[in-house]
């Protein structure tokens, strides 16, 4: 039971194209969201779908893979564990961020025309 302890398991589409940081350290970083719908009858007896956005965070390898083949629209499903962080902005506002590290990733759904090279 150990592994399902802070694990999160998504399929979603891609708010936008993924873009790559390589850190002073020598690491690589990419961030994107997803964004996954669900539905249900109101009151009225209405169907009324819902879209959530998710942030998602992928390092090293997992972010070369994620700059190279996701494009936004993508459909991907995701596996990977909840981080809540706080940071201040340049107004000393605190802002709180809640993201999704990437475990593992899987591609859904057709791939993107151009063989998932981005165009330069």
């Amino acid at each position: 039971m150990n592994n399902l302890r802070n694990r999160v398991q998504l399929i979603g589409n891609l708010g936008q194209d993924p873009e790559i940081k390589n850190l002073e350290n020598g690491k690589k970083v990419v961030n994107f969201t997803i964004a996954t719908k669900d539905s249900y009858k109101n009151n009225d007896g209405q169907k009324v779908e819902e879209t959530t956005w998710h942030n998602i965070v992928a390092w090293n390898g997992l972010a070369e893979l994620a700059s190279k083949y996701l494009k936004k629209g993508r459909e991907v499903a995701i596996d990977g564990r909840l981080v809540y962080r706080t940071y201040e902005d340049k107004k000393g506002v605190t802002r709180y961020v809640t993201e999704i590290v990437l475990n593992e990733m899987l591609f859904l759904g057709p791939q993107p025309k151009n063989g998932g090279e981005k165009e330069e």
